[in-house]
């Protein structure tokens, strides 16, 4: 099983990459991307268990960016994780984050949920400050039942404590990730709401992939990506999504996967932005 969507405590995930990596070799899957949001900084210990383990890594990230102005998802597979651009980019969104949670928690606070960023930082550790961490904390105190109801209330877009974020242009985080090395695929499209016209847009912009079997995705929603995948000439893939039982209940590495053929055109593309200047 192949499976190229997957997030560690690097993020906003439950499980470390060495957990997530046991995790995912009981499941059965034999290559596992980690897809850390606007970090590589679990890449290193993901790929020691990943060896370990008998498992394939594909070394990976999750950017948000916008096309239009809707929120994207952009997974980057087969990066470089030490190329420098990499860095300084979640550096900069590592400031961002802990800026914007600062005023995320403020909100809360003027709602009458007295929450502290040292209860946020306790639950995130050293990861980078992400919604989820805040819901963890809703949820751990009693004033949410759980991660849904704490975004569908307080930290959904346009909710009570939504506050904006640093948006990235989609074409811009599709020539960071080549210019890593890697491919670009957009994140499960149909829960991003994600339209012919802007797939479209992304897929001039040098998109490779997109992910049509993600696990969130039923099979109408999974046959209207695949066929926008055909149309532009992308690789359709599949990931789980996979936070840990804690923060997305009911999934498991390996619940959604990637053809092997699609795979295989996938690291085909990927080799090809080896030649590209980083």
């Amino acid at each position: 099983m192949i499976d190229l969507h997957s997030h560690t405590t690097a993020s906003d995930g439950q499980h470390s990459p060495a957990e997530l990596l046991a995790l995912a070799a009981s499941a059965g899957v034999t290559a596992l991307a980690v897809t850390d949001h606007d970090t590589v900084a679990g890449l290193a210990e993901a790929e020691e268990a990943a060896r370990a383990h008998g498992v394939e890594l594909v070394p990976g990230i999750e950017l948000s960016a916008f096309v239009l102005k809707r929120e994207v998802h952009i997974l980057g597979h087969f990066l470089r994780r030490d190329f420098p651009e990499l860095a300084s980019y979640a550096a900069r969104l590592r400031v961002e984050r802990e800026q914007r949670m600062e005023r995320m928690v403020e909100q809360m606070r003027r709602l009458g949920f007295p929450v502290r960023m040292e209860d946020v930082r306790a639950v995130s550790g050293n990861a980078q400050l992400g919604r989820p961490h805040l819901a963890r904390v809703l949820v751990d105190r009693g004033w949410c039942l759980d991660m849904k109801e704490a975004f569908d209330r307080f930290l959904g877009a346009g909710r009570a404590a939504w506050v904006e974020r640093f948006k990235l242009d989609g074409e811009d985080a599709i020539k960071l990730i080549h210019r890593a090395g890697g491919t670009a695929t957009v994140a499960h499209p149909g829960s991003s709401k994600l339209e012919r016209h802007e797939i479209r847009m992304l897929a001039k912009a040098g998109l490779d992939g997109l992910e049509a079997l993600h696990s969130d995705h039923n099979p109408s929603v999974q046959e209207k990506y695949l066929k926008f995948a055909r149309e532009f000439d992308l690789v359709p893939t599949g990931g789980s999504d996979f936070h840990g039982e804690q923060v997305t209940p009911g999934k498991r590495p390996g619940d959604s996967t990637t053809p092997p053929e699609n795979f295989a055109k996938l690291r085909a593309r990927a080799t090809s932005q080896g030649s590209r200047p980083g």
